[in-house]
Order: C-alpha cells, then sequence, then structure tokens
C-alpha cells in the first residue's frame, strides 16, 4: 500500500540521521547534551499544576470540550489588552487551539487551493511550507538574510507573485532565526497585505521570552492589523506548557469563523483540564514567567559568551529560545558539522538546513539544559576539533 503523492514532500532525512547517531552515542553509554528541540525542560508553575491537580477530579471535565470555557477567552483578551494594548472581542476574534501547530497547519486547509501560492519565510519553521504543501499549494520563499536583519524583502516579491499570493507567514521572535521585528515592518506588512488582499498569518510563539528589557511588539497592534490577518499566541513556551498543547488564534473575525468551521469537522477541541491549567497560568502570579525569563537570559548568556572565547561567536539574540549560530570557519555544510559535532562532543543541535535552503551555514542551539550542563558543553566543544 502506497502513501500518498502529498506525503513525498516531507522528508525526515536530517533529523534521522542525527537521532540515529544520537542512540548509538546512548547505547554506548555516551551522555548526550540535547540542544536540538525547543522543548521546555522546566515544570510549569506550582499554581498551574495546582490547577491541573484539581480539574482532573472533576467528572464533567471528560465530555466533548466542543467549545472553549469563557473563562480561559476572557483571560485570553485580557492578557492582550494587558500586554499589548490590543482590545479582541472574546466570542469572535479569538479560538483556543490544541497548541498553535494545531492551528498553523489546519488553517492553510481553510484557505488555500491547490496551485495557489504562499508566501513562506526560507528558513523558516518547517509546518509553514508543509501545511502548503498539504493543501496542493505552491510556496514562494521569501529570503530572511543577514544584511536585513532576517526581515523578508517584500519589495523583492515580483508584482505577479503577489498579487496570486493567498497567504503570508510571519514568525518574530523567530524559530529558528531568533530575530525580531519592529513596529515599522509590521506596518509595511499590514499595508502590502491589504494592496494584494493577501492574510497575513503571525507566529508569536516567543513574544514574552525576551531579554535585555526588550519587549516584542504584536501583529495585531498595528492599525488596520485585523482587517487583513491573524496572530496565534501560545501558553507552551512562556509557561512551560508545551505537553499540555494549548494555544490560540487571534484578529480577524472571519478568519476566526473558518477556521473554526473547519476544526469542527476535524476535532473535539482542547481537554476541559488543560484549558483550566490555561486559565490558571493567565490569570494567575506572572512572577515565574519573569523568572523562566531570566533563566533563558543567563542560559543564552553562557552559551555564546562561551562560544565567543572558542573562536565560535555568535549572536546574543534579543528574544525567543535559541541561538542561531554560524558555522565554524573551515565548515560549509550544516548536516555534517551538526553530526561531526555530535560524533566528537554529544552534543546535538539541529542542522540549519533543516528549516530551508537559505539555512545552510548555520546551526540551531536550543537553550533547553541548566546551566551546568551549558557550561560542560562549552568545555566538551573546548576539547574538540570542532571549535573556532
Amino acid at each position: 500500500m502506497q502513501e500518498a503523492k502529498r506525503m513525498q514532500v516531507f522528508s525526515a532525512g536530517i533529523f534521522n540521521q542525527i537521532e540515529q547517531r544520537k542512540n548509538q552515542l546512548l547505547k554506548k553509554g555516551k551522555k548526550v547534551i540535547d540542544l536540538s528541540v525547543g522543548s521546555p525542560d522546566r515544570p510549569p508553575a506550582p499554581h498551574i499544576i495546582e490547577a491541573l491537580h484539581q480539574s482532573i477530579d472533576n467528572p464533567l471535565n471528560y465530555r466533548y470540550p466542543l467549545e472553549g470555557l469563557p473563562r480561559l477567552y476572557q483571560a485570553v483578551a485580557q492578557k492582550y489588552q494587558e500586554r499589548f494594548k490590543v482590545s479582541l472581542d472574546p466570542d469572535k476574534e479569538i479560538l483556543v487551539l490544541m497548541g498553535t501547530q494545531d492551528g498553523l497547519a489546519h488553517i492553510s486547509l481553510a484557505y488555500v487551493n491547490p496551485g495557489e501560492i504562499a508566501l513562506v519565510p526560507d528558513p523558516g519553521y518547517p509546518i509553514y511550507a508543509g501545511s502548503i504543501f498539504l493543501t496542493g499549494g505552491k510556496v514562494y520563499p521569501l529570503p530572511l538574510l543577514p544584511q536585513n536583519n532576517f526581515l523578508p524583502d517584500l519589495n523583492d516579491v515580483p508584482e505577479k507573485i503577489a498579487r496570486q499570493a493567498k497567504i503570508i507567514w510571519l514568525n518574530y521572535p523567530n524559530n529558528p532565526l531568533a530575530a525580531v521585528a519592529e513596529r515599522e515592518f509590521f506596518q509595511q506588512v499590514v499595508a502590502f497585505a491589504r494592496r494584494y488582499d493577501i492574510l497575513v498569518c503571525h507566529d508569536a510563539a516567543y513574544a514574552e521570552l525576551a531579554y535585555d528589557g526588550y519587549q516584542p511588539i504584536s501583529f495585531l497592534e498595528i492599525p488596520g492589523a485585523r482587517e487583513v490577518g491573524v496572530e496565534f499566541f501560545s501558553l507552551s513556551k512562556t509557561y512551560n506548557l508545551a505537553g499540555c498543547r494549548i494555544g490560540f488564534v487571534l484578529g480577524k473575525a472571519e478568519v476566526i469563523a473558518t477556521l473554526k468551521k473547519l476544526k469542527s469537522n476535524i476535532d473535539y477541541g482542547v481537554f476541559k483540564v488543560v484549558q483550566e491549567a490555561g486559565i490558571a497560568a493567565l490569570e494567575g502570579p506572572q512572577e515565574y514567567v519573569t523568572d523562566t525569563v531570566s533563566t533563558y537570559q543567563r542560559r543564552r548568556d553562557i552559551l555564546a559568551d562561551g562560544m565567543k572565547k572558542l573562536g565560535w561567536p555568535a549572536p546574543k539574540p534579543k528574544a525567543s529560545m535559541f541561538i542561531w549560530a554560524p558555522l565554524p570557519w573551515g565548515y560549509t555544510s550544516s548536516q555534517d558539522f551538526a553530526l561531526t559535532l555530535l560524533e566528537e562532543t554529544g552534543i546535538l543541535v539541529i542542522p540549519g538546513l533543516a528549516f530551508g535552503a537559505r539555512g545552510e551555514g548555520y546551526v540551531r542551539i536550543a537553550l533547553v539544559e541548566e546551566e551546568e550542563v551549558l557550561i560542560e558543553a562549552i568545555k566538551r566543544i573546548e576539547k574538540s576539533s570542532v571549535r573556532g
């Protein structure tokens, strides 16, 4: 039995090869320092865990959760009002998701027909292009280059392509690049989307993980943004709830209604126990979030400063939970370098090529280990041949 042709565009080659090498090292008893997947290693705050404990004993929470809890929608609206000064209608402009990846995948099904074009960042989070391939749509890559601060130059999009494009994907603070975008850029995006009637899908999963006093803005803060697009907001990274799978899409009411209609035919909503955890996260004390951000900032500094001393400099990101590091001198293949690093040091990172052709020449390093482990990682690199 053969899989559908649409599956042929999905390749796990790089990830499979690295995972196989990792397992081989583990079988040999070598300790692997895994800085690959951006999965938070810290637990949720105690008050969130307590909310889970209490909710799990409620027998009513085991029915189909066809509608999101009204209090959760109110909590999200309040969050956006307080954090971004954006007023949202909880009934029409917010939809709860089983993690933002759920919505990122499904919105393309709701809007892109076979043969239609989507503007997709390169490098970019794989689901952006993957969701378009599932619809039979066509990907037009938007180069994210260091000379442009890893922002797409919308003026470089050919007029013919722009007029055919249905969706544009954006993601700031960015994964994998750890780049950020300012208000002026989002203003350009709104004008571009209006001119060509393009749906803007902005992934803001890392909006709360920012350092040195920097505060990322929401795309929805820009006048006219809710007329042309939506934003995806996640509790996974901010509140260490990645395994609970809860996020939101917010913005243009017509888009929210369409996505809600699609999802009503695909799933039954988010487990109410998880929704209760989301309420506790959003309404409860936020000191734990501040502590989480400080933890990531210290980890960033340990890695970036340590790499610089070894002759392998990498920019310190203003936000996100990643370092996007150019390959040390002498290396040209990100996949070869990642495999060599793993073999020699037991440190696992993701080759930039896994995020698109323009990711070549870089690796993504996730800040998902304790400080003492990152110090150990620097020591291992210092003793290896891969240092710059």
